[in-house]
């Protein structure tokens, strides 16, 4: 059945409403700002559209390119995506710098607990040989109370061997 030019008139004048519509972003929740969309909204085919009224389809694409090109999105939901597409980045490369902080922070736990088990091997070695070494004239420094006792929270940090002096502390 062939369509007469009234009909066709009125065809292009849905075609041009419906395009106006979704560059305006009035766009129906199932469609997008697209051909199919513009297709179904004017009540046409999508076959029609490109055989019949291709004037019209490339019309749409040239003033949704100049839309895009504006800096503009018609369709929210574009605009959306390419938002949480930017944040999606942005949290990506954040999680990538906290996971290589941790670990940097892993092997500067590493290094501080071996250098403080050395550290601690050093000590304790140097206070082995402190302690043989009390019987010569090696004098502890802590102070002494008559009688030879030692205050309370002063006393050495390691064994002593050492008598107290019978004359007390020396001064």
């Amino acid at each position: 059945m062939r369509t007469s030019p009234e009909q066709r008139r009125q065809a292009e004048q849905r075609i041009r409403a419906a395009a106006d519509a979704l560059l305006r972003g009035d766009i129906p929740p199932d469609g997008k700002c697209d051909i199919t969309t513009m297709a179904r909204q004017a009540g046409v085919s999508r076959a029609a559209l490109y055989r019949t009224y291709p004037h019209l389809k490339e019309e749409f694409e040239r003033r949704l390119a100049a839309v895009h090109a504006s800096g503009t999105a018609p369709d929210p939901r574009d605009a959306q995506i390419a938002r949480l597409k930017a944040q999606n980045d942005e949290l990506r490369n954040k999680l990538a710098d906290r996971d290589s902080a941790l670990r940097e922070l892993g092997q500067f736990k590493v290094t501080a607990l071996s250098r403080l088990a050395a550290q601690h091997d050093e000590i304790t070695r140097l206070r082995r040989q402190v302690i043989p070494a009390r019987t010569g004239k090696i004098r502890s420094l802590t102070p002494r109370l008559p009688g030879g006792t030692t205050p309370v929270g002063l006393e050495p940090a390691w064994p002593t061997t050492e008598k107290p002096h019978p004359a007390g502390p020396a001064t």
